[in-house]
């Protein structure tokens, strides 16, 4: 059995880490068969009018299944974020970040392992703006009870089905009490109903940000909305390292893309700099996924085999340079399937 996987390796330095990411999952013999799509200014490139291309889209809808590089997203003005318009075409409508502590990878805290699920597809990210007069202008806030529900049926089911055993709500409905309210009255309502075993708490955000940074280890699952949960996201992949070792996937109901998080850090790409681990540790993320839906234990062997290696090769002193390493992006990816 082979599962059809797209691989989109975006620009900037994406198609260096993502070309490693296959060059590793094929020594790992994961039966995946890769169809190589564009988006982001690699699209342009290309002679697409749009960076996200609809026969991206379509393959991956056909698939069901992606692995993606890092897009360059322009700050302030040019075209829009290519993840926000993925997110919404496809309608992966829950982010999963799992943060977790790496031996070989010093931080100021050890025994992190938390994750945070966001809520993908509402919020300000909604992106509806207006200039309502010359010098004003007006962002809306979006939520609907489909969505908060959806959201925390997600979280909860995620927990139950990893073993976690706490669910905790980030949100700021002490002054956003309509729409940070709605989700913690659809989070607790999912709660009661359907999951009581799972503890279940709310933390203002604010007070939330200062309680991770004391002490990350009180925390299990983090569900938030869209906005929340990109900053919080990535506040908690510094607590371990940054975010070349995080994972990240985007889960719809039939299509689920796998993605590294971190940026495109163009005045690298080309360089064979980069560290290529975040988006083979969401390749291990796609496997488990591919093994769990398609229940194919091809797909778990090839993902503990990845994800073995490169916990050895961290603890082995392997590092790339934004880890205090030497390695160049195809030099750490030789080591991991030097380990194998």
């Amino acid at each position: 059995m082979s599962h059809k996987v797209v691989l989109i390796p975006g620009d900037g330095i994406g198609p260096e880490v993502a070309h490693a990411a296959r060059r590793i999952l094929d020594a790992a013999a994961a039966p995946l068969e890769w169809i190589e799509r564009h988006a982001g200014i690699a699209a342009l490139q290309r002679g697409f009018k749009d960076v996200l291309p609809q026969e991206t889209v379509d393959e991956v809808e056909q698939c069901g299944v992606a692995l993606k590089g890092p897009c360059t997203t322009p700050v302030g003005g040019g075209f829009s974020s290519v993840n926000v318009a993925m997110r919404k075409r496809l309608n992966l409508y829950g982010a999963v970040r799992p943060v977790r502590s790496l031996a070989g990878v010093p931080t100021r805290f050890e025994g992190v392992d938390l994750v945070v699920v966001r809520e993908n597809t509402e919020g300000l990210y909604a992106g509806i703006e207006n200039e309502i007069t010359r010098g004003v202008v007006t962002s809306l806030k979006v939520a609907t009870e489909e969505a908060c529900t959806r959201i925390a049926h997600f979280a909860f089911r995620y927990a139950v089905a990893r073993g976690r055993k706490r669910v905790t709500v980030f949100h700021k409905a002490n002054i956003m009490k309509l729409s940070d309210g709605l989700m913690l009255r659809c989070s607790k309502t999912v709660h009661d109903n359907w999951y009581p075993q799972i503890v279940y708490d709310e933390l203002i955000i604010d007070a939330a940000c200062m309680r991770l940074v004391q002490d990350p280890t009180r925390f299990d699952v983090i569900m938030m909305e869209n906005l929340y949960g990109d900053v919080i996201s990535d506040l908690c992949a510094g607590l371990v390292g940054g975010l070349g070792v995080v994972p990240g996937a985007n889960i719809g109901e039939h299509t689920s893309v796998f993605e590294a998080v971190h940026g495109s850090a163009p005045d690298i790409a080309g360089k064979g700099l980069a560290n290529p681990l975040a988006i083979v540790m969401s390749s291990v993320m796609m496997l488990n996924h591919l093994a769990e839906t398609r229940g194919d234990e091809a797909c778990k062997k090839a993902a503990n085999k990845v994800r073995d290696a490169y916990n050895r090769a961290l603890l082995d002193g392997c590092k790339t340079r934004d880890l205090g390493g030497e390695l160049g992006t195809d030099q750490f990816a030789d080591e991991i399937i030097a380990r194998f």
